[in-house]
């Protein structure tokens, strides 16, 4: 009877010995997963622009001379009125000498014409001079007439002129640019030349930035702008599209439009010329947020096989022939069949992780930036997407080499295994 017993003993620890060594174990899963959650994503262009202050001004002269006396310099900051230069006067006040002689002497020679011309009438009427002197008398005092006219313009002119060899500020700003020296002389010809460019104000800036021809139609005016300058490491810079200029820009095949920016600058640290990375974002969406990741994921059949509760989708993306969850009683907003089955066919399917189990819901989504999307339909806040699993195989054995399996014959206690 003993005898029995053992054997049974025996064929019973081997029998169990091959189940623990044979038999397929339990696969453990790992899954990464995400939270859905409410966010904002946007959509951008990236351009390089150029820093200009928003208003600035080219300052010339129109009259020629030598630069006489110059009381400004780069960075000068001046108001309106203010004298930035003058030219020599000498031959502008000359010009004015004589302009104002040959007024004197056109004024002598009206009086003579205006004296002779009312005698010549009086006899004319009086039938003492003939017709023929009246006229000549009458083109005389016309002509002086004339004559005064225009001394008198001359006058004016050269007044005008002597006052331009004074060069003024037309606005409160800053000197940018000086382009001109002491004792230089200066050309007035067809083209005003260009003395002085002030900047009205530093405090506002202007980024003009290149966009190219297949990105000009997403740029609207009003949209918010991000740029950044090497100078500022790290720092970020905010402003506006304040106009798209129409003219297209064309260098070596490729065309660009000009996307002027409007930027404020409160603390003067950003300066004309500076080079700027900007992004302006054409669109951008509020919502739940489910990660592009996680709608490109698909269960394989040894994942199912893993799970503790398999639920494997029919080729439409139910469950045993069931809705997926979401769609049916939950208490959760319902679409309408319609929109369901366009769902279905047109949106995107994601797997709901619910304990050891996973469950396909398709969802509608809207703006998707690469990383997230927005979602319309289909999820709620709280829910856990899946992104990615991993299956692998169970540690057999304990800690310590000790084997955890229950067939195993333990020593009894109070003996040592020998």
């Amino acid at each position: 009877m003993a005898k029995k017993i053992g054997i049974g003993i025996a064929i019973a620890v081997v029998i169990g010995l091959l189940l623990y060594f044979f038999w397929p174990s339990k696969k453990e899963v790992t899954f990464k997963t995400q939270v859905i959650e409410e966010g904002t994503i946007s959509k951008s262009i990236s351009a390089t622009g150029y820093l200009q202050p928003a208003d600035k001004v080219e300052v010339g002269t129109q009259v020629s001379g030598k630069v006489e006396k110059l009381y400004v310099t780069y960075n000068s900051k001046v108001k309106k009125g203010q004298v930035l230069a003058e030219l020599d006067k000498s031959t502008l006040l000359e010009r004015l000498s004589q302009a104002k002689s040959s007024k004197s002497s056109a004024e002598s020679t009206l009086n003579l014409a205006t004296q002779n011309y009312n005698r010549t009438k009086a006899l004319f009427e009086a039938g003492a001079a003939t017709q023929q002197a009246f006229d000549e008398a009458t083109n005389t005092y016309i002509q002086a007439q004339n004559t005064l006219n225009n001394a008198n313009t001359n006058v004016r002119e050269a007044q005008v002129n002597l006052s331009y060899a004074v060069i003024t500020s037309p606005i409160d700003g800053v000197i940018l640019a000086k382009q001109v020296e002491q004792g230089q002389t200066v050309a007035s010809s067809f083209s005003t030349p260009t003395l002085f460019v002030i900047a009205k104000d530093l405090k506002s800036m202007t980024v003009e930035a290149n966009i190219d021809e297949a990105d000009i139609g997403q740029v609207k005016v009003g949209q918010k702008v991000e740029f950044t300058v090497d100078s500022y490491t790290g720092e970020t810079f905010y402003g506006e599209v304040q106009e798209i200029r129409l003219e297209p820009n064309v260098t070596s095949n490729v065309v660009t439009y000009t996307v002027i920016v409007k930027a404020e600058n409160p603390e003067e640290k950003l300066y004309p010329g500076m080079t700027a990375s900007v992004t302006i974002y054409t669109n951008a969406q509020s919502g739940k947020l489910v990660p592009t990741a996680a709608m490109s994921f698909s269960p394989s059949e040894e994942l199912f096989t893993a799970l503790d509760k398999p639920e494997r989708p029919s080729k439409d993306g139910h469950r045993d022939g069931k809705k997926p969850e979401g769609f049916d009683g939950e208490k959760r907003e319902r679409p309408s069949r319609e929109k369901m089955e366009g769902m279905r066919q047109n949106g995107q399917k994601v797997w709901i992780k619910n304990g050891n189990s996973i469950r396909p819901r398709f969802i509608e989504t809207g703006l998707n930036d690469g990383v997230n999307a927005i979602v319309k339909e289909g999820l709620a806040v709280g829910d856990t997407v899946v992104i990615s699993a991993q299956v692998g195989e169970k540690v057999k054995k304990a800690k310590g080499g000790m084997s955890n399996n229950p067939l195993t014959p333990t020593p009894p206690r109070g003996k040592r295994m020998r």
